[in-house]
């Protein structure tokens, strides 16, 4: 179904025609007034450039060439030449109605057939998620949704750093302390043990002690260096060793992520991206792109335009080892094989944006990646503390991303505590409303902007929050219990009635309230074409915001189950069952779940 600006649009063209002017003009939008009106057309100020002619006197030309078929409740061009509109309540409802029985509710996905890849993830193996890895998980996974909800076939990738100093790190230290492992032992040529010599608890120890030691002791680096470079060769006991190591970890990360609501369909790592590599570099220098700089081989992508220095791209190091650089290429040049997407999509700390726009031109200037394949970074800001720093524990230390889950899930706990519910209800509410909470304080801002981490802000059941959001369906389903109560019909029945348009709107006279929450609600489609073409969540959460406030000044203004004109409260019901709709949508695509009770 089209758009309500679209069908307001597509009046007001053929008015500007009819008014002898080209129909480009007739573009509607939403009222930055509202106070004034509902919707606007300003194209008689363009208009008027174009055709030398006074803007007021083109507005009111168009005016008079609208139709009368009910769509306008008035219709006014005001001085210098704006076209104030507010839409008939019937208008309204039919295209409410509409939006209730169809299947995404008034939005057309326009990406059915198209394939994106969205690299979300980049936690290293044997190392626990901490704070820093919450904005590329939640936000990768809302964009991977948005992307699906277009039609796209979206396919989140966990990029994991499985092969490179952190591993070469913990080998070289596990031999110091348990060098008669049967891994490290050249000779051996039997089955190596299936199990994984060693905890997640003591590889999480492990690797911070010698990290540490690696900076004070260079001969002890060298061994992690050569370490690294004997698994890359193939060295069997390391490689045997090394999948040991990864098993324990992702199951862990898997745990992780999945207590978030985060989930990869591809759980590779660097070491996916290996056999990629030379075949890549051979090519690059049969093109003659890759070439020798101070013992390093290098694509150059400087650009004439460029304003600023751009190094070149690194495929291989003055000794010989492969480092990011080489691995990003190789795996564009996988990922482009495996699914010839249409969109790239990187969500990873902004800092990185030079890295990847070095390699975006060198697989552009390779032919890695046509035209007709958008690669996108989308650089997120950090999470910070009220000290406007990079969010750390009380004794400054880096936060594990379990820890942080913990802490808003028993924030959320404790304000619930009075609350007459079981226990085991208690909890998976406090579950819910607090991944809620930290999600959507996170997802509210733009991705790529900082924000402060205020705890109890973003627990809060008032204001711009998850809770308030979530303490919002969970006050319409409550309205639905009662309506259900009094009728007789089963919520879930009220709840498909309205779907399948046996429960409609009303065209009895409502109020502002009414009238307000139905715009909002009109506009459904709008916001998510806009989140989907910006690849911005936090246009949804402003959406589910603004919808959320229309609905409880709604609800505060008007009878609902009380209602004695049986026509007007079915016709609230179905007002009620269709905000449900979106703002079960709209969490859905944030990756927030929805209690029943709060």
């Amino acid at each position: 179904m089209k758009v309500i600006l679209d069908i307001l649009s597509e009046k007001f063209a053929t008015a500007f025609e009819k008014a002898g002017y080209s129909a480009e003009y007739g573009r509607c939008v939403v009222s930055n007034r509202p106070d004034l009106c509902e919707f606007q057309c300003n194209g008689a100020m363009a208009c008027a450039k174009a055709y030398k002619k006074a803007p007021i006197m083109i507005a009111n030309e168009v005016v008079a060439q609208l139709p009368d078929d009910g769509t306008f409740t008035k219709v006014e061009a005001v001085a210098p030449g704006f076209i104030n509109i507010i839409i008939a309540d019937k208008m309204l409802n039919d295209y409410l109605n509409e939006m209730a029985v169809s299947e995404k509710n008034g939005f057309e996905p326009k990406s059915i057939g198209k394939t994106a890849v969205i690299d979300y993830g980049g936690a290293n193996v044997a190392k626990p998620l901490h704070v820093g890895h919450l904005r590329p998980a939640i936000i990768g996974e809302s964009v991977k949704r948005l992307l699906a909800y277009d039609g796209y076939q979206t396919i989140g990738d966990a990029h994991l750093g499985d092969w490179g100093t952190p591993i070469g790190l913990i080998f070289t230290e596990m031999q110091v302390r348990t060098p008669d492992l049967v891994f490290f032992d050249e000779n051996y040529t039997g089955e190596y043990p299936a199990e994984c010599p060693v905890t997640l608890k003591e590889l999480e120890e492990i690797y911070p002690f010698a990290s540490a030691k690696s900076k004070e002791d260079e001969e002890y680096r060298a061994k992690a260096r050569q370490a690294v470079f004997e698994l890359q060769q193939g060295r069997r006991g390391y490689r045997a060793l090394w999948e040991r190591i990864m098993d324990i970890s992702k199951a862990d990360l898997k745990k992780n992520y999945s207590s978030l609501n985060v989930f990869f369909e591809l759980w590779y790592g660097e070491s996916d991206s290996d056999p990629y590599i030379m075949p890549m570099i051979e090519d690059m220098k049969k093109q003659g792109i890759a070439k020798i700089s101070e013992g390093a081989l290098v694509v150059d992508v400087k650009e004439e335009s460029d304003n600023k220095e751009m190094p070149p791209c690194m495929l291989l190091k003055s000794d010989g080892a492969v480092g990011y650089d080489s691995t990003d290429l190789a795996t564009i040049v996988q990922r482009m094989k495996d699914f010839a997407p249409q969109k790239i999509i990187y969500v990873v700390d902004k800092r990185q944006g030079l890295h990847f726009e070095q390699v975006f031109r060198a697989v552009r200037k390779a032919g890695i990646v046509g035209e007709d394949t958008d690669l996108i970074f989308l650089g997120n800001g950090t999470m910070n503390g009220k000290d406007g720093k990079p969010f750390k524990t009380r004794d400054g230390g880096v936060l594990r991303l379990e820890a942080l889950v913990k802490d808003v899930r028993d924030h959320v706990a404790e304000k619930m505590a009075d609350r007459d519910l079981s226990a085991e209800e208690k909890d998976e509410i406090a579950r819910k409303v607090g991944l809620a909470a930290l999600k959507y304080g996170d997802l509210s801002n733009a991705a790529t902007k900082d924000y402060i981490f205020d705890l109890e802000k973003f627990t809060s059941f008032e204001g711009n929050t998850g809770p308030y959001i979530l303490y919002t369906m969970v006050r319409i389903k409550s309205i639905l219990e009662k309506y259900s109560a009094v009728t007789g019909i089963d919520t879930d029945e009220v709840l498909k009635k309205a779907a399948n348009g046996e429960i409609k709107l009303s065209d009895t006279d409502g109020n502002d309230s009414e009238k307000k929450l139905k715009l909002q609600i009109s506009q459904f489609a709008i916001n998510i074409a806009q989140a989907v073409a910006e690849i911005a969540p936090h246009k949804v959460c402003s959406f589910l915001f603004d919808l959320s406030n229309c609905f409880n000044s709604f609800y505060h203004e008007n009878k609902i189950v009380s209602e004695e004109n049986e026509d007007k409260r079915n016709g609230f019901i179905a007002l009620i069952c269709l905000t449900l709709k979106l703002l079960e949508n709209g969490i859905e695509l944030l990756g927030i779940e929805a209690p029943e009770k709060m």
